[in-house]
């Protein structure tokens, strides 16, 4: 079989590499199709197809016609692109929960420090927003938990880092299925939703007084306990002792 890259590869190249340097730039319109398949010597085919898969992964957007919005543009913010592409990949793959869980630490622990660092300077409505629903004593387990996932996604994007902002919600589909796959072997509901609105509130003050080591300890624990108390006790992922909300 050959290994040989095919020539619309050498096209998403061509582009990664003038995306990097700054020759071109969110705004920029590409080259024309003609244009690009001369200078790289390639069909008009191969152009097609790698503007297509730019288009797919949302680095760009093309438009049909001749005005000066037509052909293939840049766009401002390819987070969207990079979250599809996670997601798909986290679907495919089916990582194992610990894998997710070790990362999840790794992320959340650095976003609730990096918070804390500067709380002046953030915007914490969402999240606040998100507790204040989740005491709702009416949701269910269920609803409570998706609530939960989308707290955790709040506070990365307060952070303004958008790559890690976009690896956490390509990580949201693995992190709700292993929360609510673990419903069935958490005995007492109400001990525990009462124990993780006490700890999002914990994170949240931590974060809100500037207090860095404990925001990163709080959201540690927190995430870790979950996964501890609501994870099978015979899986040999216990040896992560990290966890979820």
């Amino acid at each position: 079989m050959s290994t040989e890259p095919k020539a619309w590869e050498g096209v998403l190249a061509h582009i990664e590499s003038r995306l990097v340097d700054g020759r071109i730039r969110p705004g920029d319109h590409l080259p024309a199709e003609r244009a690009l398949a001369a200078d790289l010597g390639v069909a008009r085919s191969s152009v097609r197809e790698a503007i297509r898969v730019l288009e797919a992964m949302g680095l760009v957007r093309t438009q049909t016609g001749s005005g000066p919005s037509s052909g293939a543009i840049i766009v401002a913010r390819p987070v969207g692109g990079m979250q599809a592409l996670m997601r798909l990949q986290v679907a495919a793959s089916g990582f194992p929960v610990a894998d997710v869980v070790r990362t999840r630490l790794l992320l959340e622990t650095a976003v609730a420090a990096d918070l804390a660092e500067r709380p002046s300077m953030i915007d914490l409505a969402d999240a606040s927003q998100l507790l204040d629903a989740m005491d709702d004593p009416a949701r269910t387990p269920e609803e409570f938990l998706v609530l939960d996932a989308q707290f955790h996604l709040a506070l990365a994007d307060a952070s303004g880092n958008t790559v890690v902002a976009a690896m956490m919600a390509g990580l949201r589909s693995s992190i709700e299925g292993y929360v609510l796959s673990g419903l069935d072997r958490i005995g007492d509901w109400e001990a525990m939703v009462a124990r993780l609105r006490s700890e999002h509130r914990g994170v949240l003050e931590a974060i809100v007084a500037g207090d860095v080591d404990g925001a990163r300890t709080r959201i540690h624990d927190h995430i870790s306990g979950y996964y501890r108390d609501a994870s099978p006790a015979s899986s040999a992922t216990r040896t992560v002792h990290h966890e979820t909300r």
